[in-house]
Protein backbone atom coordinates (compact mmCIF):
# COMPACT_ATOMS: atom_id res chain seq x y z
CA UNK A 1 0.00 0.00 0.00
CA UNK A 2 1.05 3.33 -1.20
CA UNK A 3 3.26 5.81 1.58
CA UNK A 4 3.77 8.32 -1.57
CA UNK A 5 0.28 10.68 -0.43
CA UNK A 6 2.86 12.39 2.80
CA UNK A 7 3.80 14.92 0.69
CA UNK A 8 -0.23 15.42 -0.49
CA UNK A 9 -2.01 15.15 2.22
CA UNK A 10 -4.02 18.41 2.07
CA UNK A 11 -4.46 18.25 -1.68
CA UNK A 12 -6.63 15.05 -0.75
CA UNK A 13 -8.69 17.16 1.12
CA UNK A 14 -8.61 19.78 -0.97
CA UNK A 15 -9.93 17.65 -4.21
CA UNK A 16 -13.36 16.57 -1.99
CA UNK A 17 -13.96 19.84 -0.94
CA UNK A 18 -13.50 21.35 -4.79
CA UNK A 19 -15.60 18.08 -5.82
CA UNK A 20 -18.45 18.24 -3.06
CA UNK A 21 -21.34 16.42 -5.28
CA UNK A 22 -18.62 13.73 -5.92
CA UNK A 23 -17.72 13.48 -2.26
CA UNK A 24 -21.37 13.31 -0.85
CA UNK A 25 -22.22 10.62 -4.20
CA UNK A 26 -19.13 8.79 -2.18
CA UNK A 27 -20.61 8.87 1.36
CA UNK A 28 -24.13 8.42 0.69
CA UNK A 29 -22.47 4.69 -1.09
CA UNK A 30 -20.06 4.30 2.25
CA UNK A 31 -22.79 4.93 5.04
CA UNK A 32 -25.09 2.90 3.45
CA UNK A 33 -22.93 -0.26 3.06
CA UNK A 34 -21.79 0.13 6.91
CA UNK A 35 -25.71 0.03 8.02
CA UNK A 36 -25.30 -2.42 10.84
CA UNK A 37 -21.88 -3.09 10.28
CA UNK A 38 -20.66 -3.56 14.28
CA UNK A 39 -17.51 -2.23 14.97
CA UNK A 40 -15.21 -1.09 11.63
CA UNK A 41 -11.85 -1.02 11.06
CA UNK A 42 -11.06 1.20 8.36
CA UNK A 43 -7.59 0.18 6.56
CA UNK A 44 -6.33 2.92 4.49
CA UNK A 45 -8.58 5.35 6.60
CA UNK A 46 -6.38 8.45 4.60
CA UNK A 47 -7.52 11.59 6.40
CA UNK A 48 -10.38 10.44 8.25
CA UNK A 49 -12.82 13.04 6.26
CA UNK A 50 -15.15 10.30 5.30
CA UNK A 51 -15.40 8.84 8.72
CA UNK A 52 -15.57 12.13 10.21
CA UNK A 53 -18.39 13.02 7.75
CA UNK A 54 -20.66 9.95 8.62
CA UNK A 55 -19.66 10.52 12.80
CA UNK A 56 -21.13 13.86 12.35
CA UNK A 57 -23.84 13.64 9.38
CA UNK A 58 -25.06 9.98 9.23
CA UNK A 59 -24.71 8.45 12.87
CA UNK A 60 -22.16 5.80 12.13
CA UNK A 61 -18.92 5.84 14.16
CA UNK A 62 -16.01 4.35 12.55
CA UNK A 63 -12.79 5.27 15.49
CA UNK A 64 -10.41 3.08 14.14
CA UNK A 65 -7.97 3.11 11.54
CA UNK A 66 -4.51 2.21 9.92
CA UNK A 67 -2.88 4.44 6.98
CA UNK A 68 0.57 4.21 5.67
CA UNK A 69 1.36 7.42 5.00
CA UNK A 70 1.95 10.32 8.70
CA UNK A 71 0.81 13.21 7.42
CA UNK A 72 -2.96 11.50 6.38
CA UNK A 73 -2.84 10.09 9.82
CA UNK A 74 -2.21 13.05 11.63
CA UNK A 75 -5.06 14.70 10.16
CA UNK A 76 -7.01 11.78 10.94
CA UNK A 77 -6.15 11.85 14.51
CA UNK A 78 -7.50 15.10 14.70
CA UNK A 79 -10.19 14.45 13.82
CA UNK A 80 -10.87 11.74 16.50
CA UNK A 81 -9.30 8.56 14.66
CA UNK A 82 -7.24 6.09 16.17
CA UNK A 83 -4.79 5.29 13.62
CA UNK A 84 -1.98 3.27 13.17
CA UNK A 85 0.69 3.91 10.87
CA UNK A 86 1.14 1.07 8.61
CA UNK A 87 0.70 -0.62 5.31
CA UNK A 88 -2.25 -2.94 4.24
CA UNK A 89 0.26 -6.01 3.85
CA UNK A 90 2.19 -5.13 7.12
CA UNK A 91 -0.50 -4.10 9.47
CA UNK A 92 -2.47 -6.43 11.54
CA UNK A 93 -6.13 -6.61 11.36
CA UNK A 94 -7.29 -7.56 14.85
CA UNK A 95 -7.85 -11.03 16.16
CA UNK A 96 -12.09 -11.61 15.74
CA UNK A 97 -12.58 -8.00 17.30
CA UNK A 98 -13.99 -6.30 14.35
CA UNK A 99 -17.02 -7.04 12.68
CA UNK A 100 -16.04 -5.38 9.58
CA UNK A 101 -12.86 -4.40 7.59
CA UNK A 102 -13.83 -1.93 5.53
CA UNK A 103 -10.91 -0.72 2.66
CA UNK A 104 -12.87 2.57 1.22
CA UNK A 105 -11.11 4.00 -1.97
CA UNK A 106 -7.64 2.05 -1.01
CA UNK A 107 -7.76 -1.34 -2.88
CA UNK A 108 -6.22 0.26 -6.19
CA UNK A 109 -3.21 1.29 -3.60
CA UNK A 110 -2.63 -2.16 -2.38
CA UNK A 111 -0.10 -4.17 -4.47
CA UNK A 112 -0.39 -7.42 -2.72
CA UNK A 113 -4.68 -7.31 -2.89
CA UNK A 114 -4.82 -11.06 -2.44
CA UNK A 115 -2.97 -11.88 0.68
CA UNK A 116 -4.53 -8.40 2.60
CA UNK A 117 -7.89 -9.63 1.68
CA UNK A 118 -6.89 -13.03 2.92
CA UNK A 119 -5.36 -11.65 5.99
CA UNK A 120 -9.05 -9.86 6.69
CA UNK A 121 -10.61 -13.44 6.04
CA UNK A 122 -8.25 -14.53 9.07
CA UNK A 123 -9.05 -12.01 11.12
CA UNK A 124 -12.77 -11.58 11.55
CA UNK A 125 -15.50 -13.42 13.32
CA UNK A 126 -18.13 -15.97 11.52
CA UNK A 127 -20.57 -13.42 9.96
CA UNK A 128 -18.04 -10.77 9.50
CA UNK A 129 -17.76 -8.91 6.61
CA UNK A 130 -15.10 -7.11 4.88
CA UNK A 131 -16.31 -4.06 2.21
CA UNK A 132 -14.11 -3.43 -0.74
CA UNK A 133 -14.57 0.24 -2.40
CA UNK A 134 -13.00 2.05 -4.99
CA UNK A 135 -13.10 3.09 -8.87
CA UNK A 136 -13.77 0.06 -11.26
CA UNK A 137 -10.55 -0.48 -13.91
CA UNK A 138 -13.30 -0.21 -16.59
CA UNK A 139 -15.77 2.15 -15.38
CA UNK A 140 -15.57 5.89 -17.02
CA UNK A 141 -13.35 7.03 -13.94
CA UNK A 142 -11.18 4.59 -14.48
CA UNK A 143 -10.10 4.41 -18.23
CA UNK A 144 -10.25 8.53 -17.83
CA UNK A 145 -7.15 7.71 -15.28
CA UNK A 146 -5.42 4.89 -17.13
CA UNK A 147 -5.11 7.53 -19.49
CA UNK A 148 -4.39 9.92 -17.96
CA UNK A 149 -1.46 7.98 -15.94
CA UNK A 150 -0.33 6.49 -19.69
CA UNK A 151 0.28 10.11 -20.79
CA UNK A 152 1.46 11.65 -17.53
CA UNK A 153 -0.27 14.59 -17.12
CA UNK A 154 -4.06 15.91 -17.84
CA UNK A 155 -2.78 18.59 -19.71
CA UNK A 156 -2.72 16.20 -23.44
CA UNK A 157 -4.68 17.02 -26.14
CA UNK A 158 -6.25 13.31 -26.40
CA UNK A 159 -7.71 14.24 -22.78
CA UNK A 160 -8.82 17.27 -24.09
CA UNK A 161 -12.84 18.18 -23.39
CA UNK A 162 -12.97 14.40 -21.40
CA UNK A 163 -11.58 15.38 -17.56
CA UNK A 164 -13.50 16.96 -14.96
CA UNK A 165 -12.95 20.66 -13.91
CA UNK A 166 -11.14 19.66 -10.83
CA UNK A 167 -9.50 16.37 -12.13
CA UNK A 168 -7.87 14.44 -9.47
CA UNK A 169 -4.71 14.78 -8.59
CA UNK A 170 -2.17 13.74 -11.11
CA UNK A 171 0.18 12.28 -8.50
CA UNK A 172 -2.48 10.26 -7.08
CA UNK A 173 -3.09 8.76 -10.22
CA UNK A 174 0.16 7.70 -11.30
CA UNK A 175 0.38 5.75 -8.00
CA UNK A 176 -2.43 3.51 -8.25
CA UNK A 177 -3.03 0.33 -9.94
CA UNK A 178 -7.12 0.32 -11.05
CA UNK A 179 -9.02 -3.42 -10.83
CA UNK A 180 -11.69 -4.43 -12.52
CA UNK A 181 -14.97 -5.71 -10.72
CA UNK A 182 -14.23 -9.37 -11.81
CA UNK A 183 -10.68 -9.21 -10.70
CA UNK A 184 -11.65 -8.21 -7.03
CA UNK A 185 -14.94 -10.70 -7.29
CA UNK A 186 -12.38 -13.23 -7.76
CA UNK A 187 -9.99 -12.23 -5.23
CA UNK A 188 -12.81 -12.22 -2.55
CA UNK A 189 -13.62 -15.92 -4.01
CA UNK A 190 -10.36 -17.08 -3.76
CA UNK A 191 -9.98 -16.05 -0.22
CA UNK A 192 -13.23 -17.72 1.22
CA UNK A 193 -15.85 -15.20 0.93
CA UNK A 194 -19.30 -15.71 0.25
CA UNK A 195 -22.74 -14.01 0.02
CA UNK A 196 -21.12 -10.92 -2.03
CA UNK A 197 -23.36 -7.71 -2.65
CA UNK A 198 -23.02 -4.92 -4.49
CA UNK A 199 -23.72 -1.21 -4.13
CA UNK A 200 -22.82 1.58 -6.99
CA UNK A 201 -22.68 5.15 -6.86
CA UNK A 202 -21.55 7.84 -9.58
CA UNK A 203 -23.20 6.42 -12.31
CA UNK A 204 -23.13 9.62 -14.83
CA UNK A 205 -20.56 10.60 -17.22
CA UNK A 206 -17.21 11.70 -14.63
CA UNK A 207 -17.62 14.87 -16.91
CA UNK A 208 -20.99 15.36 -15.16
CA UNK A 209 -21.07 13.55 -11.56
CA UNK A 210 -20.02 16.71 -9.60
CA UNK A 211 -23.19 18.21 -10.68
CA UNK A 212 -25.66 16.50 -8.47
CA UNK A 213 -25.29 14.20 -5.34
CA UNK A 214 -26.55 10.90 -6.07
CA UNK A 215 -27.86 8.23 -4.12
CA UNK A 216 -26.43 4.54 -4.35
CA UNK A 217 -27.92 2.19 -6.09
CA UNK A 218 -27.65 -2.06 -6.19
CA UNK A 219 -25.43 -3.46 -8.67
CA UNK A 220 -21.45 -2.42 -10.33
CA UNK A 221 -22.84 -2.21 -14.07
CA UNK A 222 -22.50 1.60 -14.22
CA UNK A 223 -20.92 2.88 -11.34
CA UNK A 224 -17.48 4.45 -11.30
CA UNK A 225 -17.76 4.01 -7.28
CA UNK A 226 -18.95 0.38 -6.85
CA UNK A 227 -19.01 -1.38 -3.14
CA UNK A 228 -18.44 -5.17 -2.59
CA UNK A 229 -19.18 -6.14 0.31
CA UNK A 230 -18.50 -10.49 1.66
CA UNK A 231 -18.94 -12.39 4.22
CA UNK A 232 -16.96 -14.65 6.38
CA UNK A 233 -19.70 -17.99 6.31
Amino acid sequence: MSKGFDKYATAYDSWFMENRNVLYSEVNLVAKVLQDAGRVLSVGCGSGLFEMIMRSEYGIDVRDGIEPSSGMAEIARRRGMNVTIATAEEAEFGNGQYDTILFNGCPSYISDLDSVVEKAYASLPQGGRIILIDVPKESGYGMMYNLAKALGSWDHPLLEGVYPPNPYPIEFVKLANWRTNKDKIEILERAGFKNLKFMQTLTVNPLYSNMAVEQPVEGYDRGDYVAMTAYKM
